[in-house]
């Protein structure tokens, strides 16, 4: 079996258990899931959620986030760690969209990426949610069960991005990293994963391997 068949089976099946992909950080404008994904760098999704609603109920607009005192945006993102770096981050990105392209989220990995605090993961984030381009969310989920499925054997975020990207269907490419994060959280965690019940053990690597 290719690898590309591979992942085609797997596409199929999480669509399966999985119909309903969505985004497991809570937001409303596009803004908001670029800020919740900066926030969401070594926190997990479950602290952010808890913590966005303050935020975004006192910044409504990328305006604002602009033009706000980074220190009172460090006290409400304080539970997410971090919280001095990202503070600074979302207001640096939020000022280089007000200044550098017109009030409006640029359209292309490229240019995302220039924004203060935005990397690859969080740019594939809002290519594939916002503007539904085909997008690799390679987030640590991604990256643990593409390898354990035998998709990939890089562990770096940006090879495994590229490795995914020949291999899947492009068009079903960010609805499969938003499936592997539920599978990931159901079955595949990295400790303690269900392996004895896993829909994807009969063709899972990491399974077979461990059979032996």
């Amino acid at each position: 079996m290719t690898r590309k068949e591979r992942a085609e089976i797997v596409c199929g099946r999480l669509e399966e258990i999985y119909p309903d992909a969505v985004c497991s950080l809570t937001y409303y404008a596009p803004h908001e899931l670029m800020i919740a994904g900066r926030l969401s760098a070594q926190c997990t999704d479950e602290r952010v959620n808890q913590v966005t609603p303050i935020l975004f109920a006192k910044y409504k607009s990328i305006e604002e986030f602009a033009a706000a005192d980074v220190k009172d945006i460090e006290e409400i993102i304080r539970p997410c760690g971090l919280y001095k770096t990202k503070a600074a981050s979302i207001v640096g990105m939020c000022r280089s969209i007000m200044e550098d392209f017109g009030g409006e989220i640029p359209s292309t990995i490229e240019e995302l990426t220039k924004l203060p605090g935005i990397g690859r993961k969080t740019a594939n984030l809002i290519m594939g949610d916002v503007f539904h381009k085909p997008a690799v969310v390679t987030d640590t989920h991604c990256i643990r069960i593409s390898g354990r499925l035998g998709l990939t054997k890089n562990t770096e975020p940006v090879k495994v991005e590229s490795d995914l990207r020949r291999i899947l269907p492009l068009e079903k490419s960010s609805d499969f990293c938003h499936r592997l994060v539920l599978f990931g959280r159901e079955y595949c965690k990295a400790r303690g994963e269900k392996c004895g019940i896993c829909p994807l053990a009969d063709i899972c690597v990491y399974f077979s391997g461990a059979k032996r």
